[in-house]
């Protein structure tokens, strides 16, 4: 094994779930509160907030994204993209879960459920919207949080590495044509510039500079990069946290006035979740892949890099949208959600491995 190798495996191994990350559902619920309180008492102060643009980027925004999406990039080893020949099966089940069934199956999902049956319980003028933030978080696979749910099921570090730098590569190119493809057939229009722009922005530049800061950080040695990394690991939640409060601030009266929508969201993000990640486990199962290679084959299909779909919705659709408040929704539940899957697929250990 190459010291790049056993380098990743020490990486991905890392240390248990922190307090943020177990207990997300409940800092974002919070935000959603405290957001919701500062929106209706300080109006002014949001509204001065949302005016900060240049080229329909808001700057408080994208300085959050980028401490919010940095600090996972660095993350990524993708010089662990050759171990992708070692398993050839799992990469597939997980290529084709990801890019041919995800997106797409969120797209009819969306529209079976926000366009037809909760129509009538959700506000007319932001139909598409909905639409349009359940499907940019379809399009953004998971990259940061894989690693823990991974962890917590034993998976294939090198496995895990490598379909994340698989994953992210593509994502470089996929993620603007597919969304623009999605959007398409959804009968929604985006102006190909915004799209470009917010790929340029919160996907092209943060792997440049993750990666650069990468290899900086490694020059000094392991144990330094390891240190560093749990010292900006806090700041992609605070961040993520900071920015769903300038979110519900905005979003505040539209949930006050129809508080279920959230709940009305939620459906099709928790059934996709179930199916993707029972697609992916069962395909491995079938094409003979190891149990430590389905979980996080399967932990991937299922869970988004919603930071990503957060930043590309607001910059598309901004912050008073349906757009931003249905990615929200997947942030808010992805946490409980990717536990009872990681539950699920250690428990059932003994019937995949008799298959």
């Amino acid at each position: 094994m190459s010291a790049q190798c056993e380098v990743a495996i020490k990486q991905s191994a890392g240390a248990p779930m922190s307090v943020f990350e177990r207990y997300l559902t409940v800092w974002v619920f919070l935000c959603i509160l405290i957001g919701i309180g500062l929106g209706q008492f300080l109006p002014s102060v949001f509204q001065a907030v949302g005016r900060m643009e240049i080229a329909q980027v808001n700057l408080p925004v994208g300085i959050l994204i980028w401490v919010m999406i940095i600090p996972m990039l660095v993350k990524v080893d993708f010089g662990a993209l050759h171990e992708v020949r070692n398993h050839i099966k799992g990469i597939g089940v997980t290529l084709f879960v990801n890019w041919l069934v995800k997106p797409f199956s969120m797209a009819f999902l969306a529209w079976l459920f926000i366009r037809n049956l909760f129509a009538p319980m959700l506000p007319a003028d932001q139909l598409d919207s909905y639409i349009a933030g359940l499907i940019l978080l379809a399009a953004a696979p998971c990259t940061a949080m894989v690693f823990v749910w991974s962890r917590l099921t034993n998976g294939d570090p090198l496995f895990t590495l490598s379909q994340v730098a698989l994953n992210d590569s593509i994502m470089v190119v996929a993620f603007a044509p597919l969304v623009a493809f999605l959007l398409g057939i959804s009968a929604i229009t985006v102006p190909w510039d915004t799209l470009f722009t917010s790929v340029v922005l919160y996907i092209v530049i943060p792997v440049i500079l993750a990666q650069l800061w990468r290899k900086s950080l490694l020059t000094k040695g392991q144990e330094h990069f390891d240190r560093t990394m749990e010292k900006i690991g806090p700041w992609s939640i605070a961040a993520l946290l900071a920015t769903l409060v300038l979110l519900f601030a905005f979003q505040g009266k539209a949930i006050i006035d129809k508080p279920l929508i959230i709940a009305l969201l939620a459906v099709p993000i928790l059934i996709q979740v179930f199916f993707n990640s029972a697609l992916a486990y069962w395909l491995n199962r079938a094409v003979g892949e190891k149990h430590n290679v389905a979980c996080p084959s399967a932990l991937i299909g299922a869970s988004n890099f919603f930071e990503l779909a957060v930043a590309a919705a607001i910059s598309l659709f901004g912050f008073e949208s349906g757009a931003a408040l249905a990615t929200v929704v997947g942030v808010l539940i992805e946490v409980p959600v990717m536990l009872l899957v990681v539950k699920v697929v250690n428990s059932s250990k003994g019937w995949y491995e008799r298959g």
